[in-house]
């Protein structure tokens, strides 16, 4: 049903350019649901990149002890410190649970990688007050955005000289 409910979803609301980067550049402290320790998943490289650019990456995976030198947690709910960001690499049915995990431990925002979308979910979130961005990677939108992505001739949709925080 849920998936059913998912194809008429217009996700274009949840891709907002100026919460995206206001999500990268206020962010330190990111848990990543779903993070595997197979270097040749997605989610490892993007973790990787990711806290090679600075942010804090928290492992939220019962099936791990520890990721990228950090120990690994069952769930979100376990996890003792402040999360400024999930970053959601499971399947969508399970994005209701997440983001209501995500809103009871008063993380500020919820990234959906690619493919992860659900409507509910979001709804969930948003709701609580949390930013919700959805159907695209963290690591593409911070090369977009904060990286070098416009050297190698990429169109990054910006037009600026500045690298700074977005007002």
């Amino acid at each position: 049903m849920t998936a059913i409910m998912n194809l008429k979803f217009d996700v274009s609301k949840y891709q907002d350019k100026c919460i995206i980067q206001k999500v990268l550049h206020h962010a330190k402290i990111i848990a990543v649901v779903g993070l595997s320790s197979n270097v040749l998943r997605a989610s490892y490289f993007v973790a990787a990149y990711l806290q090679k650019n600075g942010y804090r990456i928290i492992p939220v995976n019962p099936r791990e002890t520890e990721i990228l030198g950090e120990k690994c947690y069952a769930s979100l709910v376990d996890v003792p410190i402040a999360i400024d960001v999930v970053n959601v690499f499971r399947a969508p049915d399970f994005l209701p649970d997440i983001a209501a995990d995500s809103v009871k431990i008063g993380a500020k925002n919820l990234w959906c990688q690619y493919t992860v979308v659900n409507k509910l979910g979001g709804q969930i979130a948003e709701k609580a007050g949390l930013s919700v961005v959805m159907d695209l990677c963290m690591k593409v939108e911070h090369a977009r955005y904060m990286g070098r992505m416009h050297w190698l001739g990429f169109n990054t949709n910006r037009i600026t000289s500045l690298r700074g925080p977005v007002k």
